[in-house]
């Protein structure tokens, strides 16, 4: 690495990456963690499910432009450098928050309330779409070589604590500030519009990060070379093992963090404020494990941790969401979902790094983005939909299965990966 490439405060870049993911991140769950107050507002009256369901609908929609938003910002990552679009996604997921935040209602202006819904929706699937592919090349690229793991599980770190963050706020607001009458009424509006603020700052944050290493090293001429075309003609076989990693981490993802919300009040009977409560206090030891397996990631290699992810998730899976399910306490629920995220980690903690690591520098944005959006808009965004769809059918617990398959895709995926931890793909002997 040259002196001019190196980064002149690397500690800094990830702080100010990693907290522009946070809120990117904030933005994307505050409209899952305030669906159930703000589901009314831009649909008719109906049963409680369907209007979930409508919202769950939208939820999805928001993903199908992930595929366009990690083609466009990926070639813009990789052809004009990590840090422009960067800046350019949290433009996008601050003008989706600001549209929710100022939408008229349903009985306002009718069919108009779930089409402006729709179409914030849309901008901040865009922005999520090059979000994750960008981010993990900055943190991959930034980091020291031989800490990439540590370093770049500060991306699901940020995304987690987005979460936390949205669910925090709902939390404040339900047993401090607000009745329930209040956050169906207008409470649900001081989340989109905190979100929006807080992603204004952030764009001012990221015009100051540094480029990466990586990206400044390269020549015009070899960003040139990048595109959609080059990678699928030079690395078809890392697309695909991205897409399948991808199948296998996003449903489970979200089935134990979005939908989880929503599993623990409709079908385990809790609260909504006590269902706040364990998803929040779960989310804390999720994030707390995440650098210590990223770590552990940077001393045994990337596949063992993917491994017990996958096999670990295969056979717990069914189980943990049975007894969530029918869990007599907020204890109970907290230590059950803290498993299922201890298994989930061995995936997210080495997520970004893992695909980073596939890529060459001039295609690397695009092939991280690019198939893992695919794969979201596919079956991450639809996880809740899907959810929802079986509990209408009477048939709930096929969800549990349909979790258990996508892991075994993944698992599957996992053999054909090479170990990118060492050069060679081979852990070097003591002493060499």
């Amino acid at each position: 690495m040259s002196a001019a490439a190196r980064p002149r405060n690397p500690i800094r870049s990830v702080v100010g990456g990693s907290l522009g993911n946070l809120v990117e991140w904030y933005d994307w769950y505050i409209y899952s963690a305030f669906s159930l107050y703000f589901a009314k507002s831009f649909f008719p009256e109906a049963d409680p499910t369907a209007q979930l369901l409508s919202t769950s609908i939208v939820f999805a929609i928001g993903f199908l432009m992930r595929p366009l938003g990690g083609w466009l910002l990926g070639i813009l990552a990789d052809r004009y450098g990590r840090k422009t679009a960067l800046t350019w996604s949290i433009t996008l997921m601050c003008a989706g928050s600001l549209i929710i935040t100022c939408a008229p209602t349903y009985a306002s202006i009718g069919i108009w309330a779930p089409l402006l819904l729709t179409f914030a929706r849309m901008a901040q699937g865009l922005s999520l779409g090059g979000e994750f592919g960008t981010a993990a090349t900055y943190l991959t690229e930034i980091a020291p070589p031989d800490r990439r793991g540590f370093w770049s599980s500060f991306q699901y770190v940020t995304l987690i604590a987005g979460q936390l963050l949205a669910l925090g706020l709902l939390v404040v607001l339900q047993f401090l500030f607000l009745d329930e009458a209040q956050l169906e009424a207008w409470g649900w509006r001081l989340a989109f519009a905190t979100g929006a603020v807080l992603a204004i700052s952030v764009f001012w944050l990221r015009r100051g990060i540094d480029e990466t290493p990586d990206f400044i090293e390269e020549t015009a001429g070899e960003r040139r070379k990048g595109g959609l075309v080059a990678l699928l003609r030079e690395r078809p076989k890392q697309v695909a093992l991205v897409f399948g990693l991808s199948i296998g981490s996003n449903v489970s993802f979200y089935a134990f963090t979005t939908y989880m919300q929503k599993y623990l009040v409709a079908s385990a009977g809790f609260a909504k404020d006590l269902t706040s409560l364990i998803c929040s206090g779960a989310l804390i030891f999720y994030i707390v494990i995440q650098p210590m397996l990223g770590a552990l990631s940077d001393r045994i290699g990337r596949k063992p941790l993917l491994y017990w992810c996958w096999i670990g998730g295969i056979v717990a899976t069914v189980p943990l969401f049975t007894a969530l399910g029918a869990a007599t306490s907020g204890l109970e629920a907290f230590l059950l979902l803290c498993v299922a995220y201890l298994i989930i980690s061995g995936s997210s903690a080495t997520s970004a790094v893992v695909k980073a690591e596939l890529f060459p520098p001039h295609v690397r944005a695009l092939g991280v983005g690019l198939p893992y959006a695919v794969s979201q808009a596919i079956f991450g965004g639809t996880a809740e939909s899907v959810a929802l769809g079986f509990k209408a059918a009477g048939v709930e617990s096929a969800f549990f299965w349909y979790v258990t398959g996508c892991m075994a895709v993944a698992l599957v995926t996992t053999f054909f990966v090479p170990e990118t931890r060492w050069p060679g793909g081979r852990r070097p002997t003591r002493g060499a």
